[in-house]
């Protein structure tokens, strides 16, 4: 009970910041036509936003014909699991990566690139798609996709501030200095927010993945490979759609600067710690 309302407190402060911002660029009229936006943006995700990320990844739809053994795997945990069996996607890329997509476990999907599924044992894979599992089973794969469209926006507005400037409460040009900050400070606003909601869902996931399964070990080992080879290996879509990292079970991007202090997830050593502890 928590984590929902920590979460519904961090989801109604995207919007605000979306409204915020809406304010900034367009007065009174922006900030309502950002509110109406974000309205319009949270029923779009709710509907559709698993097909826009699986999209974005180009990731194809696989079968008992075509993956056998990934999609008896996913079958088995699932019900262990007690929730309805999701779609399975592969998507074709080398980095080693895996996220779960949906409104909720009736409509869910799993989908795992081609890399991981190369660099991970069957043990390990089972480790991961426990906790892809879990969060399907907490229902966190809605808010996940949510956040990461709000943030997305937030992003594009930013941009389109710095470009064109914006209007003050009584429809005057604001300041371009002040316009140039929000530009700025907006999107990494909308990060912290983002990694305020995933970096806990995590920690519970990997707990949820580690009960589906059964074994807390394979997860931590699969943790550790994964963070190893994705060092080298950046996903190139969640290169192309930032906003959509915080999905995956590890950071997809390559770490340092920025990006490694807005980290969506926790540190991997703290994860693994916490699952050897379960033993």
């Amino acid at each position: 009970m928590f984590n929902l309302m920590k979460t519904a407190i961090l989801m109604a402060a995207i919007t605000a910041l979306f409204m915020l911002l809406g304010r900034m660029l367009g007065g009174q009229t922006g900030m309502m036509l950002a509110l109406l936006v974000a309205l319009g943006m949270n029923f779009f995700s709710y509907w559709f936003s698993d097909q826009m990320v699986l999209k974005m990844y180009n990731a194809r739809e696989v079968d008992d014909s075509t993956a056998p053994q990934f999609v008896a795997m996913v079958r088995e945990l699932a019900q262990k699991a007690q929730i309805p069996m999701p779609r399975v996607y592969v998507i074709d890329d080398n980095a080693p990566n895996a996220f779960a997509t949906g409104r909720n476990p009736e409509h869910a999907a799993v989908a795992a690139t081609t890399g991981i599924l190369r660099s991970l044992s069957a043990r390990e894979m089972r480790g991961v798609m426990a906790h892809e599992l879990a969060h399907v089973k907490h229902r966190d794969i809605l808010i996940s996709t949510i956040s990461a469209t709000m943030a997305g926006a937030i992003g594009m507005l930013a941009n389109f501030g710095m470009m064109f400037g914006g209007r003050d409460s009584e429809g005057r040009p604001a300041n371009p200095l002040a316009g140039l900050l929000v530009a700025i400070l907006a999107p990494m606003a909308a990060a912290l927010i983002q990694m305020a909601i995933s970096r806990a869902r995590e920690f519970e996931a990997d707990r949820g993945g580690a009960e589906i399964s059964g074994d807390p070990q394979a997860l931590a080992s699969a943790l550790q490979k994964i963070e190893r080879i994705a060092r080298g290996e950046p996903l190139e879509a969640a290169e192309r759609h930032p906003e959509t990292a915080q999905m995956m079970i590890v950071n997809p991007l390559s770490g340092g600067g920025l990006r490694g202090l807005f980290s969506t997830h926790p540190s991997t050593e703290e994860r693994v710690a916490r699952l050897l502890a379960m033993r």
